[in-house]
């Protein structure tokens, strides 16, 4: 968890200027556009490093931090962003509308079954390569919400992939559209407990349930990642202990 930076009124916001204060001698005029511009530049810049430092670090970076990383004023941050919280909104928008479109691929495929498993493996990809993502869903009490708004956009989705893949023949008739999201918070558990000792591993264990969801199990291929260790069974196994209080 973490707790949303409070505006800080002793940073001063940059790049503000003093005569900005007299508004009514100012006509719309080309001064006016290239702040604009600016000003939409600097709100990507900070998205864009944001969405970086996320993915690489996870969400307990701070505003400093996606200032610095962004290259422009932290007061600049403060006031595009004044709470961390209204930051992470829009990053997990970015990232509903990835997973959206993954989706919407997938039912393109002409093949249902690869459609299908396609969308679960290019899904689990996007939190394999963002240690950020499965936080953008369920940070702070908001988490409920925003697993909400998947919901209601992927299992629309989710429902006519399993629909094609059944009635092609490809996949157990006793599967259904809800057990998707199921088995990705699975792996995406996995992906977070294995990626110091195997970062791959998430695809042999999606690997293995392919071949269960299929109706056709023979025809599947191989599994792509080798099994863990001992030693790094015990290493996984030990991210699900629960802290000591």
């Amino acid at each position: 968890m973490f707790y949303p930076l409070q505006h800080n009124p002793s940073i001063k916001p940059d790049n503000v200027n003093p005569l900005i204060d007299n508004v009514s001698t100012i006509t719309l005029t080309q001064p006016d556009k290239p702040l604009r511009r600016d000003a939409e530049r600097n709100r990507q810049r900070i998205l864009d490093a944001a969405r970086e430092l996320f993915a690489e670090r996870g969400l307990g970076i701070t505003l400093n931090d996606i200032a610095h990383h962004a290259g422009v004023g932290v007061g600049t941050v403060y006031r595009r962003f004044p709470d961390k919280t209204l930051l992470i909104e829009q990053l997990f928008e970015q990232r509903l509308e990835d997973l959206v479109a993954v989706a919407s691929r997938a039912l393109d495929d002409a093949d249902a079954w690869h459609g299908l498993k396609t969308f679960l493996r290019q899904a689990l990809e996007l939190q394999a390569n963002d240690r950020g993502v499965k936080d953008l869903i369920t940070a702070s009490t908001d988490g409920l919400d925003r697993v909400a708004k998947i919901r209601d956009r992927l299992l629309p989705i989710g429902l006519e992939l399993v629909r094609r893949a059944q009635e092609a023949g490809q996949i157990r008739s006793d599967i259904a559209a809800p057990d998707l999201p199921v088995i990705q918070l699975m792996l995406s558990t996995l992906i977070d407990a294995s990626r110091d000792v195997s970062p791959d591993l998430w695809r042999r264990y999606l690997g293995i349930i392919t071949r269960g969801l299929s109706a056709h199990p023979d025809q599947e291929p191989e599994l792509e990642t080798a099994p863990l260790a001992p030693d790094q069974v015990d290493h996984v196994m030990s991210f699900l202990k629960p802290a000591r209080r």
